[in-house]
């Protein structure tokens, strides 16, 4: 045992000179200078993608994900950092991630009250902004440990025009009143959908347009419409809440970012019959489904009512999906119902089966199928005949449109 190691309480002689030439203890370090560290200081701000003293920041991160196009960033304990490149997962050449790396991530974009919050909770939905991309977040825990999930939403609102959406989406702008539902699976391009709908009105008419998000994606600013956006959690407590008091604030347009129950429908067929025009959003993958869906959230006896109201305040149903193109990207394609009188008729009888039967036959309308739009992105050169193929949710039929035998 050396004198420095020595118990205060055993005699010992004052403690040698340092060696002539011997490095001074680092910083944190103990006295003996081969302790173990003291607990770390609170993870610098970064800055220009690397931590100050060393480390990789998650800014870094995000901004290789966006630099490449890649829609989602996947990062947790005990695993490398991954990205999910146009529907596929991605490895990195990271190091696998450690729960102080974590925690200093988790300070780049969270208040400390956050981070408390999802300690406690072990959920969190949120948000978060970078000079380059906005960045909803999901974090959780897991058998390894805390995990986070970052989906990239573009600072600039890209228009239907640009997105290459159906031009009846348009003319479903235009609508005073009804409801209208984007649909599809999680990350099937929905909110991008959405957005570039409500840009096109907030550019072109004079409207008041009242969102309720969470969290908030898209961030839109006033033009000729005047636009507000409420976040759940930060700018009211309860959704259904945010929902109701909308009805009491003026709007001409209600953006509902997820219809999530029966109260939500509720309030969301109220607001369509009573002069307004809603938009939101189901994770449903086609038009019948749809309305089967909201149909399920209620009793068997309430359904002939519900089904009547349905029949009443629905403008359109805009099932949707993303495959990959050929020049390395994603393209939207469509299942689009509008409803016509004879649409209108089916769904009042529920004869939903006849509805399905109907969308191929009225492209005049705007409508399509799902495999209509892949076979038109197929025969534009955007897509190969095997992704149409895998895509479609009706294989047997696109096999016999790729042969031209519909």
């Amino acid at each position: 045992m050396t004198d420095s190691q020595r118990p205060s309480s055993m005699p010992s002689a004052p403690p040698p000179p340092p060696k002539r030439g011997a490095p001074p203890p680092p910083p944190g370090m103990g006295r003996a200078g081969g302790s173990r560290p003291a607990a770390p200081p609170p993870m610098p701000k970064s800055a220009g993608g690397v931590r100050v003293g060393g480390g990789l920041t998650l800014e870094r991160i995000v901004r290789e994900a966006f630099d490449k196009g890649f829609s989602d960033v996947h990062l947790g304990v005990g695993e490398v950092p991954r990205f999910r490149n146009r529907g596929e997962i991605e490895t990195t050449d990271y190091p696998v991630t450690d729960e102080a790396l974590f925690y200093g991530w988790l300070a780049e974009v969270l208040k400390p009250d956050q981070i408390q919050d999802f300690k406690q909770r072990m959920d969190f939905d949120g948000a978060a902004h970078f000079d380059f991309t906005r960045v909803r977040i999901n974090i959780f825990n897991t058998l390894r440990g805390p995990s986070m999930v970052m989906r990239l939403i573009p600072v600039k609102i890209l228009t239907i025009d640009q997105l290459s959406l159906p031009m009846v989406l348009k003319d479903i702008c235009h609508y005073h009143k009804g409801l209208v539902l984007v649909t599809g699976p999680t990350g099937s391009g929905k909110s991008t959908s959405l957005a570039a709908m409500i840009d096109y009105i907030n550019t072109d008419m004079p409207k008041n347009i009242i969102t309720i998000e969470d969290p908030v994606e898209f961030v839109h600013t006033s033009r000729t419409s005047l636009i507000k956006q409420r976040e759940v959690g930060i700018h009211t407590i309860e959704f259904k809440n945010a929902l109701k008091a909308s009805l009491r604030e003026d709007p001409d347009v209600i953006l509902i970012g997820e219809i999530r129950d029966r109260e939500t429908v509720d309030i969301a067929l109220k607001a369509a019959q009573t002069g307004h025009l809603v938009f939101g959003t189901l994770h449903t993958n086609s038009a019948v489904k749809t309305v089967e869906r909201i149909l399920g959230m209620y009793e068997p006896e309430q359904q002939s009512a519900v089904r009547i109201s349905i029949a009443e305040s629905l403008v359109a149903v805009v099932a949707q999906g993303l495959c990959r193109t050929t020049d390395g990207k994603r393209a939207a394609f469509h299942e689009i119902m509008i409803n016509t009188d004879a649409i209108k008729d089916y769904i009042q009888r529920g004869q939903l089966d006849e509805v399905e039967a109907l969308l191929p036959k009225c492209t005049f309308d705007g409508m399509s199928t799902m495999n209509q739009s892949l076979y038109s992105l197929y025969e534009s050169g955007r897509i190969t005949e095997e992704t149409a193929l895998e895509m479609s949710p009706r294989q047997n039929e696109m096999a016999q449109m790729l042969r031209g035998r519909i």
